[in-house]
């Protein structure tokens, strides 16, 4: 049997034992958590990633489906209105020329 004095001291070297394998073991569990906190982030960055992927493939494919706007009719209008105008210039001065001259007619400048 142990002496009495021997005693103390395996207490302690058994507490310290103890001790040491508790903070190895909650440094072993913070490293585990750490990893899976980290791939955790990284799923999350390509989920991210892939949502934004597939708005943008959903609204180009969808975009051009789009009824008009009000403001896509307004600038259509303006748009004829300025071919009208320039159709209209146009059959004007073939008006004013008489029947057509064979050969390239001379180009005016553009207006409209």
């Amino acid at each position: 049997m142990a002496e009495r004095r021997d005693i103390p001291d395996a207490l302690r070297d058994a507490v310290d034992r103890t001790v040491r394998a508790t903070i190895d073991t909650r440094e072993r569990a913070q490293d585990a958590v750490d990893d899976i906190a980290g791939s955790a982030n990284e799923l999350v960055r390509g989920a991210e990633k892939g949502i934004r992927t597939g708005q943008r493939s959903v609204r180009a494919a969808v975009e051009d489906r789009l009824p008009a706007t009000h403001d896509d009719v307004k600038a259509m209008r303006a748009e004829l209105r300025q071919i009208a105008r320039r159709l209209e210039v146009i059959e004007t001065r073939l008006a004013a020329d008489g029947p057509a001259a064979p050969g390239p007619r001379p180009r005016g400048p553009r207006t409209g």
